[in-house]
């Protein structure tokens, strides 16, 4: 029985490999949340799968290494989103108000989207698949709960308009003779966020699980949380 030598990769190797596939990873993040095939008119689409490179990175390295990667594409996100939050920097209106925009940007953009890094979460407690998958499900969910609280306190004063305009009918009506004031801020943050989210939860969970019997994509790297 001979020893084995076989050389160990160095820890300044390890390293250099993690930056590496997560700078490349967080990068493809960014340009599949370019395009969406599905918009809504406030805000939000359904992606290519934008947020499953970020779910990876989470299961390859763990939440730890993950939680740093989510935080810089949290950062980019924030970033593309500007038009959208630029318009609360805006002097005149009550509407548009400074503090409002920053509040706006850590729950919609910085805990949203680096909350990705829970996508390590199952990493060692189940196979690749449906480790990813279920890492998935829970990120983008908490994503999706942080975008209703945005929409709840920020965004309800659209609630009346939507189900008056936009879904109408009987059940826009209902809605309305239903709930008022916070409680259809809420409603309202529910169903919106729910039209992208929902589909994307769903679509990132299958491709989670298609990826996760490639094994290059998903190798996980030894000492890592």
């Amino acid at each position: 029985m001979t020893e084995n030598t076989t050389p160990q990769p160095t820890t300044k190797k390890k390293n250099i490999e993690r930056l590496v596939f997560s700078a490349i990873f967080i990068a493809l993040a960014s340009v599949l949340s370019l395009f969406q095939p599905f918009q809504l008119p406030q805000g939000g689409g359904i992606t290519i799968l934008s947020m499953l490179p970020m779910v990876i990175i989470a299961y390859r390295y763990g939440m730890v290494w993950g939680l740093g990667s989510a935080f810089i594409y949290s950062v980019l996100q924030m970033l593309f989103g500007f038009s959208t939050v630029s318009a609360f920097f805006l002097p005149g209106d009550d509407q548009q108000i400074w503090w409002k925009a920053i509040i706006i940007c850590f729950v919609d953009y910085i805990l949203a989207y680096t909350a990705m890094c829970l996508g390590g979460l199952f990493r060692k407690k189940a196979n690749a698949s449906t480790a990813l998958c279920l890492g998935s499900i829970v990120a983008l969910s908490v994503r999706y709960l942080c975008h209703i609280l945005s929409g709840a306190i920020f965004f309800g004063s659209w609630a009346e308009w939507w189900f008056t305009d936009v879904m109408g009918g009987d059940f826009g009506a209902s809605v309305l003779a239903e709930y008022s004031g916070f409680g259809l801020a809420t409603f309202y943050s529910v169903i919106y966020n729910g039209l992208y989210m929902i589909p994307e939860i769903i679509l990132t969970a299958i491709g989670a699980y298609i990826v996760g019997k490639i094994p290059f994509v998903v190798g996980k790297s030894q000492n890592t949380l």
